[in-house]
């Protein structure tokens, strides 16, 4: 059997990444060595970098190039509101709706007794001595609407209880949503979460 080449160990790698598959990544590592000069070098460079510089913020959990994020640092945010999320991917989602102008905490990922999870494998603790010690008058919860989501959501609750407004993210139905396709999960959200006209 022939050794795998330079070229097989990068579509294998790649192959890894979410969201390609095998067939993806041949075509993505094709096309970057045709636009060596464009994309392939540039990207080999850009990726030796961030895998020195790169780091998670300690106050927060973001990931960024400085021990303590831009976000975290920005004055302007200090707003007392904390936006509690799953994972780096949340908040950087949040930040491209650009509607948020607090701070974040990331938890890296929800409780799961399935997979032996527990508060003390998140972030948890972390958030509540930031609730005690920062100016925080309001907590939001804004994790994803999963069995292990809401158990996270509601453990923090039972934490932080009493310490600052708790408040979660919206659910029910999406903007352009039409009810025929939704869940019966998020219609009874919906429902539930109903407002005045």
């Amino acid at each position: 059997m022939p050794k795998p080449t330079d070229i097989d160990a990068l579509i294998e790698l790649m192959a890894k990444l979410p969201g390609l598959g095998p067939r993806s990544a041949r075509r993505a590592v094709l096309h970057l060595i045709r636009k060596r000069a464009l994309m392939l070098t540039p990207l080999a460079d850009l990726m030796q970098s961030v895998a020195v510089t790169a780091r998670e913020c300690l106050n927060c959990g973001n990931i960024g190039t400085s021990d303590i994020c831009d976000i975290c640092n920005d004055e302007k945010r200090a707003t007392g509101e904390i936006c509690v999320v799953e994972d780096v991917a949340d908040l950087w989602a949040m930040e491209r709706a650009a509607v948020f102008k607090g701070r974040y905490h990331v938890l890296g990922g929800t409780l799961s007794a399935l997979d032996a999870v527990g508060p003390e494998d998140l972030r948890i603790p972390r958030l509540v001595d930031r609730v005690a010690t920062e100016d925080v008058t309001e907590v939001i919860l804004a994790l994803n609407a999963t069995v292990d989501g809401q158990t996270t959501a509601h453990y923090i609750a039972d934490q932080l209880q009493g310490q600052c407004r708790l408040t979660s993210l919206a659910q029910g139905v999406p903007i352009g949503g039409e009810l025929d396709y939704l869940d019966d999960g998020t219609i009874t959200a919906a429902l539930r979460a109903r407002k005045d006209v």
